[in-house]
This record gives C-alpha cells, structure tokens and sequence, in this order.
C-alpha cells in the first residue's frame, strides 16, 4: 500500500481563503461536483458576483481549479470549477482563526446535513470517552491514518455513491464548569 501524503502547514494565501464559511462551503460544494459560479451562487442563495469573488480567492490560493468547458443545457460554454480536496492534506489550516472561524466546518456540515435529509446518514457514533491529552492525540492519529487511506485512493472510486462526514472530538461541558 502507497504511503499517504504528510500533512503540511497551510500558507498564510491558503489559510487566508479557508478563513470565510462561504468559501468553505464553496470547496465541499465543488469536491462533489464541478459547478460554475452561476450554479454555486443559485445553491447557496448568493449573489453570483459575491460568489465569483470568493471563488477567485480559493482559485488564487490554490484550493480550487478551473475544471474543463463544457456546453450547458441551453448551449452556452460554462467555466465549471472544482475542489482539489488539498484542505484534507493541510495540519491544522484554521489553528490560528478565531472560534467563529474555526466552529465554521461544523456549522458547515449541519448545513450540509439538514439539506440531505436525515435519511442521508448512513452511520452515525455518538460516544463518550474519558482521555488524557495524549490519547486524543493518539485517537486522532489513529483514525486519521484510516481517512487518509481512503482519501488518498478515492480517485480510484469516482463511480461510486459520495459520502461525507466530519470527525470532532470536544470537551463536554459539565455542570461544575464555569
């Protein structure tokens, strides 16, 4: 089995670009399929020139690519674009953003949730445990090591059915805290 790609610090262009919920919407929209601004700004409910906007500063920071032109339905040439899914290769890209901009993925992915529906999930854990700051470490490397497999290889699926997901381990508040 191919060693996955290490993970790397995100430049100061890439973590600049997944500092705004909309782009980070943008990228998990077009990691499904390749869309044009004009369909990215319907899905979302935008304005197609603030979309563009923001596209521009995830196609400039290297996180989206111009995908090839295509004729649409009614004739025209579309400028589709799509994600290169680099994110999942970058350590840590939103470490030094605020908490509004680092709770985004998950807000993102509740979004992304409650338009699929709930008979969209096909798994779901909920569990508690009870770590040291090195287990989770050590929990984290673990199940990273299994995405990354999956994520390194998954060009080799295209056909297949897409399924997302997110990994977030968290602090429960009790209530003896502040």
């Amino acid at each position: 089995m191919t060693e996955p790609r290490r993970r790397r610090p995100a430049t100061p262009e890439e973590a600049k670009a997944l500092g705004h919920p909309l782009r980070l919407r943008i990228m998990r929209l077009c990691l499904v399929d390749e869309l044009t601004n004009k369909q990215l700004a319907d899905r979302l409910g935008r304005d197609p020139g603030t979309v563009l906007h923001h596209v521009r500063q995830l196609v400039a920071a290297g996180l989206l690519e111009p995908a090839p032109v295509r004729t649409g339905p009614s004739g025209a040439l579309e400028k589709p674009y799509r994600s290169n899914n680099e994110t999942w290769w970058l350590d840590g890209p939103l470490a030094g953003a605020d908490a509004e901009t680092r709770f985004a993925p998950v807000e993102i992915f509740q979004e992304e949730l409650r338009e699929a529906g709930p008979d969209s999930v096909a798994v779901y854990e909920k569990f508690l445990l009870h770590l040291s700051p090195d287990e989770v470490e050590e929990l984290d490397r673990r199940i990273l090591a299994v995405l990354d497999e999956y994520v390194a290889t998954d060009h080799e699926r295209p056909g297949r059915p897409a399924v997302g997901g997110i990994f977030v381990l968290h602090h429960v508040k009790r209530d003896h805290d502040g």
